[in-house]
């Protein structure tokens, strides 16, 4: 009888904390979302180092398989690996329970656009039927949370945070500036005119910047004037000073992901953005000081890059990416979510990862854990969902 009676309170005090939070669902702890735009190379990030056909996919641009040399990828698990640019920044978040990662991750969208998927991904609604555009998942969730206070850490107003709630936003510049710029190019054409490199060396700007000039208009387009990695650790510094004390829903874009050319290894174009994207986070996780605790990041891209390297040792648009999970009450040091083993029998369409873990799915399973939203709160946030519960808080 007492064992009985014992297991009657449990039960009444556990439906009585979880109607609690149902019922009046609280933002008091802290969402920082991190989208990088321009659709980012997953598989150097999180690396499928027992894949053969991995390496065999990617002749000049693989990570290699973990080992003492300082190039190689990080163990995470049997099966996966960490770029070895997070070493010192986010590696020990991982080790220490506090950065889990999602692979095979994203949108069922198969548009492999930037603007079309990255659109796709802020409104948060299902693909089929009618969409409101200017609702995005953010806005809503910050209308179903009570003491919301939600900003957006970007030049204009994202569509993640359009919506029927006034959101700010306040602008954050890049940093970032090129390493040999016209005037400093003009100074070195100079040095060799006259020369038998003259020639050479004034043609060889000429091919450079006309090839810079094709990049960046699609970079530049893809990034939708967010701000680059580069500088990112000072300005994640000002926005961890503003969230812990005035802001509990963040947002905010980083360009400079998309990698169709020479993106790289252990080094290269891709490992400075992913050093310099990890160093940002650790600087706001540093920051955010004894609130970080309360405080959860998502990392998030419209989709990931083809599976094999391309002609011109980059990735082109792909399918299925790795979303990352980090904060001080995440149950990280984990690779979660359905996973398949990565073989080109696997593979989407012959070139993609796959998307097994959809986006709606992830983020309703979260949300439901941080902040005990219950189904028709849910289902305002994203229609039609179903939650999966990772049990990443």
């Amino acid at each position: 009888m007492q064992r009985r009676n014992a297991l009657n309170t449990m039960v009444a005090l556990s439906l009585t904390v979880t109607t609690r939070l149902m019922a009046a669902p609280s933002a008091k702890s802290r969402l920082l979302v991190v989208f990088l735009r321009g659709g980012y190379d997953a598989c150097s990030l999180l690396v499928p180092v027992a894949s053969s056909f991995y390496y065999a996919s990617r002749p000049d641009i693989s990570i290699a398989k973990p080992s003492p040399e300082l190039a190689s990828a990080l163990p995470l698990t049997a099966d996966w690996g960490l770029h070895p640019a997070l070493r010192d920044s986010l590696y020990p978040y991982y080790k220490n329970g506090q950065l889990a990662f999602v692979p095979f991750a994203g949108t069922h969208d198969l548009s492999r656009s930037h603007f079309e998927t990255q659109d796709s991904m802020e409104i948060g609604q299902a693909l089929e039927g009618h969409k409101i555009y200017g609702s995005g998942f953010m806005n809503r969730l910050a209308s179903v949370l009570t003491d919301s206070t939600p900003m957006a850490f970007t030049d204009q107003l994202p569509l993640i945070f359009q919506g029927d709630m006034k959101v700010p936003n306040t602008a954050l510049r890049s940093l970032a500036k090129p390493s040999v710029d016209a005037r400093q190019s003009g100074i070195i054409a100079s040095m060799y005119q006259g020369t038998s490199l003259g020639v050479k060396v004034s043609e060889g700007f000429s091919v450079r910047d006309e090839v810079m000039r094709e990049m960046s208009s699609e970079m530049d387009a893809a990034n939708r004037k967010a701000i680059t990695a580069k500088g990112f650790e000072l300005e994640a510094q000002r926005i961890g000073k503003l969230m812990k004390d005035n802001y509990n829903l963040g947002f905010v874009d980083v360009g400079g992901w998309d990698t169709h050319v020479n993106q790289g290894a252990a080094t290269g174009y891709l490992a400075s953005r992913l050093d310099e994207l990890g160093a940002g986070l650790a600087a706001f996780a540093n920051e955010m000081g004894p609130t970080w605790r309360d405080t959860t990041i998502v990392v998030m891209s419209e989709f990931g890059r083809t599976f094999r390297q391309n002609g011109n040792r980059g990735t082109d648009h792909g399918h299925g990416s790795v979303f990352w999970v980090m904060g001080g009450s995440v149950r990280g040091n984990q690779v979660a979510g359905e996973q398949v083993r990565v073989e080109q029998a696997t593979l989407f369409q012959n070139r993609d990862f796959p998307v097994l873990n959809e986006y709606r799915a992830v983020l309703g399973g979260l949300f439901q854990r941080q902040y005990g939203l219950g189904a028709n709160q849910i289902d305002i946030v994203f229609p039609g969902a179903k939650p999966s519960d990772l049990r990443l808080i």
